[in-house]
């Protein structure tokens, strides 16, 4: 439908649903009550109107002919994806006999929730289910898919902080992206480093792709995968033993540099260079650069996480700005997760005091071993409920979750915009309503503005948001409590705390009238957050020795865990940051190292079965250097078995000097459905965590490739 002069259009402010670090702005254009094109808002000053390849056509999603807007009970076996139409009465019935069945017959810790961020908002995302599963003292479900490593070593190391402000990068002059193909997957910050660039800031990208955002810098250091820290280390040594700290912010702002100092000196550029490929005298040319070059700014990706060291490398990456006072200055420091900045009411999303005491954890990693039996879980899963993810596809162990989902004895309940390769599995599908049918408000993951997003449709068919759907199953379960009878609007007036400083001049009202508003924060041309120190942290100053890992040692921030409005302390963890190399290495028999990046037209499994973005993304391949290619007999296009023990899959071959020799790519985000044998990159990756908050360690997994 296009608009027409008989048919007036109106337009609707609302946000970009998804996790991705950019959060965009969104004007929907209605007319005769149908949704007909979204798009950036211009006067956004992040979004500045443009929207990605995974959104641009989001109207498409809205109203697809694979749209689920009714329930469905399934009549097939399980994947085949045959089902028959049944009324919400009907599915809430089915949904609260089989839940409470399973809590009479083994415990209520038999029923498990998967849930993640198929949808980002306060409301709707990712603890809308938690305080129902709470309540009915489900099995606690840890959701440490992305940055809960990289939150865990930052919060050890420099606190809980916004750190940079993003629209500051235009004043730094040495800007190093670190693990972040940012103009796939952080695209809306790009023209802040573009500017930086045009004022003459050098743009140094590390990652061991030469992809999109590495052919835009000035210098590409292509590193072995899982020995970032490897590096940071090395580039603290020289910086260290050649004398070029702040030695006024490391003796005003830090605490433990002897310690720090000591540890370093074994972690010469030479050895290092033996972990990272890149050259010794490379490393002291960044080290010396990065030193001495003011404003000097690092950007750390999620994927640095992603090793079995990911936690210390990011703690090692942490230390840099403090050592060489990069915090003293507007566009110097750290940028992770501007997150931080967002004063969210955790607890009135999640209500952790509604969890049972004791209630036993199962990380979501674990999903394939806790369906199969392999984890012993006493009493066994029995029930399931999958919102907002699609394990199927970014699950690792991928045959052992399809095992798991196969089992004619779990009950599993699914609700999801389309029927997705999880779904298929399913006993009872529900229909959810998209971004553009449900009300939200969003902080970001990758700037200082909140967003409102207004309903700018009815619903389609029988969907609802997820906060009805909670609603529903609360009621049907006779669960009384305030929490469950919110409407969406009540939330949103809980969603912050309005009366924090960083809200001061912010309210619902005005939001309703602008959409969005930049918290009341300085300014990015005067934001300096830590130029006289003030972190977050038990000292006040950066960590170099952390006490946080001295007295708690390893644990899960409370973001990444229902059930937990506080840090969890685990095993004990050594104070100062030190390298942890790669777990799985060449002795396995398997000589090359996959690492499985975010894809460019998907997020995650999100958009992976769109028309557009599969024609954009194109099909599922993995890409390997011309040597290892030619040593394999593979050409260029020709089809090909990736595999190691746990499991293999089928791909196209694209031979290419982007990636290193040893190392081959394969993006996440295909789905089954729609590869050559039913499986993707996630069927070989690894269930093991890595060393610091229960992060994925995706990026330690050795492979073969063989021509199909």
């Amino acid at each position: 439908m296009t608009a027409t002069e008989d048919v007036p259009t109106t337009t609707v402010r609302g946000a970009c649903p998804h996790d991705c670090p950019d959060t965009c702005a969104m004007l929907v254009t209605v007319a005769g009550g149908r949704a007909i094109e979204v798009r950036g808002d211009p006067d956004h000053p992040v979004t500045r109107g443009g929207l990605c390849v995974k959104v641009n056509n989001y109207v498409d999603k809205v109203y697809g002919a694979d749209r689920l807007l009714h329930p469905l009970r399934r009549t097939g076996p399980k994947g085949s994806g045959r089902f028959e139409r049944i009324s919400w009465d009907d599915a809430l019935d089915e949904i609260t006999a089989r839940f409470r069945a399973a809590a009479a017959e083994h415990g209520p810790e038999a029923i498990m929730p998967v849930s993640y961020l198929g949808t980002e908002g306060v409301l709707n995302g990712l603890n809308v289910g938690d305080p129902f599963f709470n309540r009915l003292g489900a099995t606690i479900s840890e959701r440490t898919y992305c940055d809960s490593g990289a939150c865990t070593a930052y919060t050890m190391t420099i606190g809980a902080t916004a750190g940079v402000d993003p629209e500051s990068l235009v004043h730094s002059r040495y800007i190093i992206v670190w693990a972040c193909n940012m103009t796939s997957t952080n695209l809306h910050l790009w023209p802040f480093v573009a500017e930086a660039q045009r004022r003459g800031a050098k743009v140094v990208v590390i990652d061991p792709v030469r992809h999109r955002t590495a052919k835009l810098a000035d210098w590409h250091l292509p590193i072995r995968p899982g020995s970032d820290g490897a590096l940071a280390l090395a580039m603290m040594h020289v910086i260290i033993t050649e004398g070029l700290t702040d030695e006024a912010y490391v003796r005003d702002h830090t605490v433990g540099f002897p310690e720090l100092a000591e540890r370093v000196r074994r972690y010469t550029p030479e050895w290092a260079s033996g972990e990272t490929g890149i050259a010794a005298e490379d490393i002291r040319t960044l080290a010396r650069e990065y030193a001495t070059t003011r404003p000097a700014m690092i950007r750390i990706g999620v994927a640095v996480e992603r090793h079995a060291g990911g936690g210390q490398a990011v703690r090692s990456i942490a230390c840099l700005p403090a050592l060489v006072g990069a915090w003293r200055h507007v566009g110097g420091g750290l940028l992770q997760l501007p997150l931080w900045a967002f004063p969210v009411n955790w607890g009135a999303l999640m209500h952790p005091e509604l969890a049972t005491p004791g209630t036993r954890v199962v990380n979501q990693f674990l999903l394939g071993r806790a369906l199969t039996g392999e984890l012993g879980l006493d009493p066994p899963i029995t029930a399931l409920m999958v919102y907002n993810s699609n394990p199927m596809v970014v699950c690792p162990e991928q045959a052992k979750v399809a095992a798991g989902l196969s089992r004619e004895d779990l009950f599993t309940v699914v609700s999801d915009h389309v029927l997705t390769d999880t779904a298929r599995y399913a006993d009872i599908v529900l229909p959810a309503t998209t971004q553009l049918e449900q009300l939200d408000i969003m902080f970001s993951w990758g700037h200082f503005y909140v967003t409102l997003n207004t309903p700018a449709i009815a619903p389609l068919g029988e969907a609802v948001p997820n906060t009805e759907l909670f609603r529903r199953l609360a009621a049907r379960m006779g669960f009384d409590e305030p929490c469950f009878t919110r409407t969406d609007e009540e939330m949103v007036a809980e969603a912050f705390d309005w009366t924090a400083p960083a809200m001061a001049g912010i309210t619902v009202d005005s939001l309703r009238r602008t959409g969005w508003a930049r918290l009341n924060l300085p300014s990015a041309d005067e934001y300096a957050p830590h130029a006289e120190g003030g972190f977050p942290t038990p000292s006040g100053r950066t960590e170099f020795r952390s006490s946080l890992a001295a007295e708690a040692g390893n644990f899960v921030v409370p973001l990444f865990r229902q059930g937990s409005n506080e840090y969890q302390p685990g095993g004990a963890v050594d104070p100062l940051p030190h390298y942890v190399p790669p777990r799985e290495t060449a002795d396995s028999g398997y000589r090359l190292n996959l690492i499985s990046p975010k894809s460019h037209a998907f997020l995650n499994s999100s958009a992976g079965d769109q028309a557009h973005q599969k024609r954009v993304q194109g099909e599922a391949a993995v890409s390997i250097h011309p040597l290892d290619a030619e040593e394999r007999g593979i050409p260029d296009g020709g089809y090909v078995r990736v595999f190691n023990d746990r499991g293999s899959f089928v791909v196209l071959a694209r031979v290419t000097d982007d990636v290193a020799p040893g190392v081959v790519v394969c993006p996440v985000g295909a789905w089954p459905k729609n590869t050559k044998d039913g499986a993707t990159v996630n069927a070989v990756t690894p269930f093991v965590f890595a060393d610091l908050g229960n992060a994925p360690t995706f990026s330690d997994t050795r492979v073969e490739v063989a021509p199909v």
